[in-house]
């Protein structure tokens, strides 16, 4: 073996591929217990560490759970910040930074696809990732409503109308935009406040 071929060998990634059941049953069994300050998804059946979120990513999630909470009609909304979502036919089981869920206890499982009302990942610098696989992955599972918070151009991206695992609808909600949640359209996000430095 030649020192280059050595060196291409402990360059390359192992990817450990698990099912949905598989991945649940390993959370239940306490096997990302020793993990507790690292997060860890299920993306299409693989295990995926997520990056740390600096502070601009920490405040913009904070300012979502706020407007989240507060604005929704009561009691017509769960909201969820960074826990997962199940999506077992496709073997995942991401975790948002923000979902909007039907009201319900999830004790005994995480929110279907059905179940979602909105998702909102905030990106930095994995906006390319949550517009492109993230999206094809919500689209294919049926998630009706996907926003992507991009903060180095400080906007907003929407995604809607899933069909054939992509999006139909786009468009763009920028710094003196507003945008509301197509299940409760009255309420609305004003990307200024979101995003102000």
């Amino acid at each position: 073996m030649f020192v280059g071929d050595l060196t291409e060998i402990l360059l390359m990634s192992v990817t450990l591929r698990v099912t949905f059941d598989e991945y649940a049953q390993m959370v239940e069994d306490g096997a990302f217990d020793a993990l507790r300050d690292r997060r860890i998804e299920l993306f299409q059946g693989e295990l995926r560490e997520m990056n740390p979120p600096g502070p601009d990513h920490s405040e913009a999630v904070s300012r979502l759970n706020r407007w989240s909470v507060l604005t929704p009609p009561a009691n017509q909304v769960n909201v969820r910040v960074q826990d997962p979502i199940g999506i077992p036919e496709l073997d995942s089981a991401p975790q948002p930074d923000i979902a909007w869920t039907v009201p319900r206890s999830y004790a005994d499982r995480h929110p279907l696809p059905h179940e979602v009302y909105l998702l909102i990942e905030v990106a930095d610098s994995s906006v390319a990732d949550d517009c492109g696989e993230k999206a094809a992955l919500y689209a294919t599972a049926g998630i009706q409503d996907y926003w992507v918070v991009n903060l180095p151009e400080r906007l907003v991206h929407v995604f809607r109308g899933p069909t054939g695992g992509a999006y139909q609808q786009q468009f763009i909600a920028r710094v003196g935009d507003e945008t509301a949640p197509l299940k409760f359209p009255d309420v609305r996000l004003s990307v200024a406040d979101l995003l102000a430095l």
